[in-house]
């Protein structure tokens, strides 16, 4: 789980490099006039693009660490087990959109949107509800 997480982070940031690049063909810096402005917009354009795409590699890992939180939080019962079901739902969603994104360009649908309530559910639960403390304190005494 920590290896998929930690493997989105640095495509992430580099991503967000191409980001920044963008911007900086929009800068109107001395050295960019000799680009035309017809070539600024086509590199601009590029550029977000590239970035679009960094995003959904890097959606892949985000995707793929849901999967074992979810089983860890489904086996746990310290939470309710739907929560862990929901959390790997979540997993398939993103790489599916992800890969759907590289197969299929035009096709903008955010499948995210449907299989992420784990994601959204699971900090909720959280903050109002918190873990089983019962089981929490049963499986401490077990494993001591």
């Amino acid at each position: 789980m920590v290896i998929f997480g930690l493997a989105a982070v640095p495509i992430w940031m580099l991503d967000e490099a191409i980001h920044f690049a963008a911007l900086l063909l929009l800068s109107g810096a001395d050295y960019l006039k000799v680009f035309t402005v017809n070539q600024l917009q086509a590199l601009v354009l590029l550029f977000l693009n590239l970035h679009e795409s960094g995003l959904n590699i890097a959606q892949i890992f985000w995707g793929l660490w849901l999967f074992p939180m979810g089983y860890l939080v489904f086996k746990s019962r310290f939470l309710p087990r739907i929560l862990g079901i929901l959390l790997m739902i979540g997993c398939f969603g993103y790489v599916i959109q992800s890969f759907a994104a590289f197969l299929f360009p035009n096709f903008k649908v955010n499948i995210a949107l449907f299989t992420g309530w784990g994601e959204l559910l699971l900090p909720l639960w959280l903050l109002i509800q918190g873990v089983n403390v019962e089981q929490w304190e049963k499986r401490a005494f077990e494993s001591a």
